[in-house]
């Protein structure tokens, strides 16, 4: 594997550079102009913004969990309290930011521009689930002003039916509606890549994030049904007691458990397939090649996609679930994990020999690399049944969780955010600052749970508020990474914040990338092109840019 410690950001005269005249971002001015706004790139910067502030407010409520496990008695506290803050934790950072966060911001941006389309099919409906996910969370937070819910993030029955008396149906009814809204961006973006491709644009020439969030896009209209379904039954059995999950009357309490599961699972995939798309495009713009087995990268999102759907059964190996169920669910288990090794082995091929530069969005792809490696892992470890069984319930749950979904997901967006963050808009952000930021989330993800793989196999469960004191030097350690974890977040909120408006003009390729969004102007035009392209070269053909960039200065020339 060969690096180099030279750059490849190309950025123009700073002298002489200036934003485009006409963009997205100046097209119409005024409150209103964004608020009634059906152009994609705006409705992406509305979501961007939205989920940040639920983000800082989920984060917020893990600070209050760590603080109050700095020590092993409750005494910041009182137990009822505890619970809320990690069902509001949950509850917030789960459907309020993981399942929209590259979707519905990333995916709204680049999506259309990828394929060659001036919008999505249904600009319209792209508002409206906007305006659905913000009502969705306004009940949310109203359930949170009025007292918060602690039934966890999963609302089990019969808790969250029949013992106790937090508001758990205004949390289950924003749920609903933020449901609504997944569904809607996802038979959006289905549309969309089917019927609006530009010319040339084959299946085969589309780029591997149009791939991940099209694999997404299915579990959501497939799969959040389910959920809306679920909760309206918890709902209904909570308010006039139709017993579907009630025993005395018929029900069956488990049967909430496969319908929960039946969405949450494939719900992971929902997260993390689309921060994966963000990991291909990055890992090839910065080692300057195609994206080794293109096709295999491809059609392991769909399989992921496929698989999700059946593998919800092992989280209830102590259900009471047959051994015969079992181990089906077991061996799905480890079957799901192939696609998603799939990648990493293709990654670290298309590194092999690449000229590797390590810009901020490439240290985050890192990060996500190995993170990610860690919690697919560490969720074999659970698909096996006797480990499962003693491990469940405890605090490596919660660590292979955040492993998958935070040191995953949340790399992944963040490694997008910064690559394309020139691209929103037409400014740079200071390199060695994000750089920081980077190295400092990274160091602060592995110190706050590392030791909770440990406290879970040595037995603390999770959900606890006190704990035996031979337990309290990991939990230290564990609190003190979380202040580490959060400067890192804190810090690309203050340095883009500050690029906007001091940041270095980027140009229309400063990474020198092959997508057609690269080839357009920074920030885009309202209507992204021009003239509807042509695509007459493959996905990451670095041959065509530099081909492409020789004809260019010659005609200047």
């Amino acid at each position: 594997m060969s690096a180099t410690s030279s750059t490849i950001v190309n950025l123009p005269d700073q002298k002489t550079a200036t934003l485009p005249k006409r963009s997205y971002l100046n097209n119409e001015d005024g409150l209103l102009s964004w608020l009634l706004t059906g152009d994609h790139k705006r409705i992406a910067i509305l979501y961007l913004i939205s989920i940040t502030f639920f983000f800082f407010i989920g984060g917020a409520f893990a600070g209050l969990i760590r603080l109050e496990l700095l020590t092993p008695q409750p005494d910041l506290v009182a137990s009822d309290t505890y619970n809320k803050f990690f069902s509001m934790h949950g509850i917030i950072m789960v459907f309020l930011f993981l399942v929209p966060s590259v979707p519905a911001t990333l995916g709204n941006f680049l999506m259309p521009i990828m394929i060659g389309a001036k919008d999505l099919a249904f600009p319209k409906v792209n508002l409206l689930s906007w305006y659905l996910y913000w009502v969705g969370g306004l009940f949310t937070l109203a359930a949170l002003v009025l007292g918060g819910v602690d039934t966890g993030w999963t609302f089990t029955t019969p808790l969250s039916t029949h013992y106790l008396n937090t508001h758990v149906v205004t949390a289950a009814v924003g749920i609903f509606i933020i449901g609504f809204s997944s569904i809607f961006t996802g038979l959006n973006f289905i549309v969309t890549i089917h019927r609006m491709r530009a010319p040339g644009m084959t299946w085969f020439r589309l780029p591997l994030f149009v791939w991940s969030n099209y694999a997404a896009s299915i579990l959501m209209v497939l799969g959040t049904p389910v959920l809306a379904i679920t909760l309206v039954l918890v709902a209904l059995e909570r308010t006039i007691g139709i017993g579907v999950f009630d025993p005395t009357k018929g029900g069956d309490p488990l049967l909430f458990q496969h319908l929960f599961w039946f969405y949450s699972h494939p719900a992971v995939y929902i997260m993390i397939l689309p921060g994966m798309g963000v990991i291909s495009e990055v890992i090839s713009t910065f080692s300057r090649k195609r994206v080794f087995g293109y096709t295999a990268v491809a059609f392991s999102s769909v399989a992921i996609a496929l698989f999700g759907f059946f593998v919800w059964a092992h989280h209830m190996f102590i259900m009471g679930v047959s051994n015969y169920s079992a181990l089906v669910f077991s061996l799905l288990t480890m079957l799901v994990a192939v696609p998603s090794a799939i990648k990493i082995f293709n990654w670290a091929f298309t590194l092999q020999k690449g000229s590797i530069t390590f810009e901020t969005p490439m240290l985050y792809a890192f990060g996500f690399m190995g993170l990610f490696t860690i919690g697919g892992m560490t969720g074999v470890f659970l698909g096996a049944l006797g480990m499962d069984i003693h491990l469940t319930e405890t605090y490596f749950i919660v660590a292979h969780f955040h492993f998958v979904m935070v040191g995953g997901m949340l790399m992944a967006f963040l490694s997008g955010v910064h690559f394309w963050w020139p691209k929103m808009t037409g400014r740079m952000y200071p390199e060695s600052l994000s750089k920081l930021a980077a190295v400092t989330t990274f160091i602060g993800f592995n110190l706050t749970f590392l030791p909770q793989f440990i406290l879970g196999y040595l037995g603390m469960p999770r959900r606890y508020h006190a704990y035996p004191p031979e337990f309290q030097v990991l939990n230290v350690l564990s609190t003190a990474g979380a202040t580490v974890l959060g400067v890192g977040y804190m810090l690309p909120l203050l340095y883009l914040g500050w690029s906007l408006k001091y940041g270095a003009i980027a140009g229309n390729n400063p990474w020198q990338a092959t997508g057609l969004e690269w080839q357009i102007q920074s920030p885009p035009l309202t209507e992204n092109f021009i003239e509807v392209p042509i695509v007459d070269h493959e996905a990451y053909d670095y041959e065509w840019l530099a081909h492409k960039t020789e004809q260019e200065v010659t005609t200047v020339g």
